[in-house]
């Protein structure tokens, strides 16, 4: 007996922060379970590069390099997507992290996490929902972190990133609650140390026990499946062991 088609098979989906690490590794698998995948980040060449790959596997890929946190920049995002079809799947994978001490975090650090982590996730998500409303429904997973978690470990230098990771997790939860009435469902996947190189420049000494293939799997299955009643979830991610 053949597996059942993947739900994401022919319909538009758009990975932001894809031209590297999680982002990347869900675009590819996204295009790999049959969906038409745009592929979002501010990185234009590398964004290109991951949609070439894409292509190359005969994988159906659009790259539109975009700074998520420029309110304008995601409006035309949103058009071109748009002018393809009607938005089923969105995964917010876009972020920065720069490491400092929390005396030494300055206003420009704090200000550009949270732009890129939270306000690039609300924008896209804001814009996902509208254009969600108006198709009859859709799915949303955004990525936080293991750092955005109560009462898991936390590390030194990391103060903006797990604040906006945090406020990534009460983002999804809100969407869940307005949602529902319009078919449309959000989860939250919180992964603890993924082999990038935003782990490396968190904590070179930390062991990586995920790689993004591995959380681009998860989220495809997330997509495949409803989410209705697991609508507003977070799930953590520690190990793929």
């Amino acid at each position: 007996m053949s597996d059942a088609p993947h739900w994401l098979a022919g319909r538009v989906a758009l990975v932001t922060g894809a031209s590297r690490g999680v982002g990347a590794a869900t675009a590819q698998a996204l295009a790999a379970a049959g969906a038409r995948v745009v592929l979002a980040a501010r990185s234009d060449d590398a964004l290109e590069a991951v949609a070439q790959a894409i292509r190359d596997r005969g994988g159906d890929a659009l790259a539109v390099p975009t700074d998520v946190a420029d309110s304008h920049a995601v409006d035309e995002l949103f058009a071109i997507v748009d002018g393809i079809g009607p938005l089923a799947g969105l995964v917010c994978a876009a972020a920065v992290l720069t490491s400092a001490p929390f005396e030494e975090t300055t206003s420009d650090i704090w200000q550009q996490t949270m732009a890129v982590n939270l306000t690039g996730s609300f924008l896209c998500c804001r814009a996902a929902f509208a254009a969600m409303r108006a198709a009859g429904g859709g799915r949303i997973v955004n990525i936080a972190s293991l750092s955005g978690v109560y009462a898991t470990e936390k590390f030194p230098g990391l103060a903006a990133y797990n604040v906006s990771k945090y406020g990534v997790i009460g983002l999804t939860e809100a969407i869940a609650v307005e949602g529902k009435p319009h078919g449309i469902s959000a989860i939250c996947l919180s992964p603890g140390a993924v082999d990038t190189e935003m782990l490396r420049a968190a904590n070179p000494e930390l062991r990586a026990g995920l790689t993004p293939a591995d959380v681009g799997e998860m989220i495809v299955s997330l997509l495949d499946n409803p989410l209705v009643g697991a609508s507003g979830a977070n799930i953590t991610l520690f190990s793929n062991a």
